[in-house]
């Protein structure tokens, strides 16, 4: 089994470097690749304010072709940055870097390696090769969304805005677990991990211009559970970044800015609505049941007959509690969260110290989660419709 490195870079000469440098330093049996797309919009370099960065990738395309091979390790160069090479109008962002990067690798692997996906800024202990690995091959899993840990800085804003982000995210992953979501998992592009052949199976990635993450996860999770857990973990880089429309950077500045109420700290009771209606699924499978999760979908859906179409066509309980979580996914999960959250945020009055050791917790309780799936996951069921074991 082989690993392939997939990393996006646009503007990122003074970080990925940094990364470089743990690549190097892996102490690992497995052999890899890194797979490195440098882009941009083609038409960036007829922008005056957007030709520097431009420059930037220039540079950076130089500094990889010096490093191209560093202590044995093979660096493949996928130019979307040079005059004429850009990405064409509508056609830009991390996802098509992402999609690029994937059907490259796709074109040589062999249906057991795994892509590890990171991003130029990430960083990783020197074993971090050698665990996902061992993950893939010890416990026959596909699919993984890596544990992450952002380290602080010097920068006080730039450290309360990724402590506020990752309360954010790891309130919603305990809740999800909670309840036993199927969608119990954190997109984050530089934390994330896949055989081959699934993705293969899902026909890649879908190139949006960001939040390409989520929905791949989606899309795999609907094909195969996804494991949660490594022993190694991922450092993210904390920077306020508008490179994309959202994620870790935007989310920064929303916070810096006093916009908490983008990134939600949704209230428990939000989720254990969702759990209202998963424990009337065996009901659903019967007769129409009515609780604001399923009026909420109704909208969305526009339609008042939402499991009729699937009782036709699915004839069992399981068939019909897996088409179920299809139609009921984490997307719309999100959606209702977002529309039903209310509750004001009052993070925004701690101290620093304070985010911290909220966040310290809520990570080491959210690492217990994820090692007693681990556990679970030595079994896996591929049946969407069985929730992860409740906690």
């Amino acid at each position: 089994m082989k690993l392939h490195i997939a990393i996006p870079a646009l503007d990122e000469l003074d970080f990925l470097p940094q990364t470089l440098v743990a690549i190097v330093q892996q102490q690992t049996l497995f052999p890899y690749k890194v797979y490195i797309c440098v882009n941009q919009p083609e038409a960036w370099w007829i922008d005056p304010e957007k030709v520097e960065i431009c420059e930037n990738n220039q540079e950076l395309l130089c500094f990889l072709e010096e490093v191209r091979e560093i202590k044995g390790v093979r660096i493949e160069i996928i130019d979307k940055t040079s005059v004429g090479e850009g990405w064409p109008e509508n056609k830009s962002g991390v996802g098509w870097a992402r999609k690029t990067l994937f059907d490259e690798i796709i074109k040589t692997a062999a249906d057991e390696d795994v892509i590890i996906s990171l991003d130029a800024d990430t960083l990783f202990n020197e074993n971090y090769f050698q665990s996902i690995g061992e993950n893939f091959t010890q416990n026959k899993i596909d699919i993984l969304s890596v544990p992450y840990y952002h380290k602080l800085t010097d920068d006080e804003n730039a450290n309360r805005a990724i402590l506020r982000y990752e309360i954010y995210l790891r309130n919603y992953f305990i809740n999800m677990h909670r309840i036993g979501s199927p969608y119990t998992f954190t997109a984050i592009g530089s934390a994330m991990a896949v055989r081959v052949r699934a993705l293969k199976k899902i026909r890649g990635i879908s190139p949006l211009s960001s939040g390409e993450d989520f929905y791949l996860l989606q899309k795999l999770r609907k094909m195969s559970p996804i494991s949660n857990y490594n022993i190694e973990l991922v450092h993210p880089a904390a920077r306020f970044s508008t490179r994309v429309p959202f994620g870790t950077g935007p989310a920064m500045i929303n916070f810096l800015q006093g916009n908490e109420e983008a990134y939600p700290i949704y209230h428990h009771s939000l989720f254990a609505k969702i759990k209202e209606t998963y424990d009337i699924i065996p009901a659903l499978f019967t007769e129409d049941k009515s609780t604001e999760f399923i009026e909420f979908l109704k909208k969305q859906y526009k339609t008042d007959d939402l499991w009729g179409p699937l009782r036709k066509n699915f004839k069992t309980l399981t068939l019909f509690t897996r088409a179920f979580h299809e139609k009921a996914d984490g997307l719309r999960i999100l959606q209702f969260l977002k529309t039903k959250h209310n509750s004001r945020d009052a993070a925004r009055y701690y101290s620093t110290d304070q985010l911290l050791k909220i966040r310290d917790s809520l990570f080491e309780s959210e690492m217990n989660l994820r090692k007693l799936d681990a556990f679970i996951f030595r079994t896996p069921d591929s049946d969407i419709g069985t929730p992860k074991r409740m906690s």
